[in-house]
């Protein structure tokens, strides 16, 4: 097991920002870390890293216990927090040479870092100088300079324009083969492109833990969009089969969301042939992260 969390709990004032938190990652997993802001998300990113220590429970990195073997566990871990410290005065290949002596990693990793971050075009100058994405890239670089077992990115492509969005997701998935990734982020997007096991936490408590597969299988809702040639009543609809809700959007348009495995527009022409009406447009639907978030942390 490369990461272990049992029920961590974590409280600042009158906020329980974590709330007797448990899962575990495998190595070669990449893990989308969601939640709204204030859900808890950086803390046990932190606490992960060794920089918080929880007032209850316990977490492992590699079966280091992160607070009795805090500084073996920061050689093993990379970390870019959600506001990316870096030095702007020095020079980019400066800054990650002082890492690296921090580290004691061999000056050949500096090149290695800048190529893997495409950081090349943009290592004579100051970090100061930097446009935000390649700020990120700089944190991301020296994330990997030590070479981690486990990699704790926090809002890790803030900044990015599509090009390097592409890019760094690239770089992420392709770590992730041979390392342990956990990744936050707000853009759904990213977590549908890069993570294959998503845990959404919501007011300091986990609220699904699922492979990305099983849980896009699992909330999938045939939606159809639906307009008649006239209008009609929803306890008429209420007599469609596997018919989970039906919401009017305009005179005679409805969203509706069914449960069921099979292709229900069929099912919809008999309805319409049925009751003597016609379908001006029908459009298929289906649910994406986004909405499945959006459900599981309204409440």
């Amino acid at each position: 097991m490369s990461i272990e969390v049992k029920n961590i709990t974590k409280i600042y004032g009158a906020q329980k920002a974590l709330d007797a938190v448990s899962f575990s990652v495998n190595k070669g997993d990449i893990v989308g870390l969601l939640g709204p802001n204030g859900a808890g998300k950086s803390t046990l990113m932190k606490i992960l890293t060794s920089y918080v220590i929880a007032d209850e429970g316990s977490a492992f990195v590699n079966e280091l216990d992160v607070v009795n073997a805090k500084h073996a566990v920061q050689k093993i871990v990379g970390y870019l927090p959600e506001h990316n410290p870096l030095y702007l005065d020095m020079y980019v290949r400066e800054y990650l040479a002082f890492n690296a002596s921090i580290y004691k990693v061999a000056a050949s990793r500096i090149q290695d870092v800048i190529e893997l971050t495409g950081l090349t075009a943009e290592s004579h100058k100051k970090i100061g100088q930097l446009s935000k994405g390649y700020r990120q890239r700089v944190g991301l670089a020296t994330a990997l300079l030590h070479n981690p077992e486990v990699l704790i990115l926090d809002e890790p492509t803030t900044g990015l324009d599509p090009n390097q969005l592409v890019e760094i997701r690239e770089l992420i998935k392709n770590i992730g083969k041979d390392k342990t990734v956990i990744l936050s982020t707000h853009i759904m997007q990213e977590v549908e492109a890069i993570c294959d096991r998503v845990i959404i936490i919501n007011k300091g408590k986990i609220v699904t833990d699922k492979k990305l597969d099983n849980l896009m299988r699992e909330e999938q809702e045939q939606i159809i969009e639906v307009e008649f040639d006239q209008v009609i009543t929803s306890e008429l609809l209420a007599t469609l089969p596997n018919l989970k809700s039906a919401q009017i959007t305009l005179s005679s348009t409805w969203e509706l969301r069914f449960l069921s495995s099979e292709d229900m527009r069929s099912s919809l022409f008999d309805f319409a042939n049925q009751h003597q009406l016609k379908i001006l447009q029908l459009n298929l639907k289906s649910k994406n992260l986004e909405q499945i978030f959006i459900e599981k942390t309204k409440k």
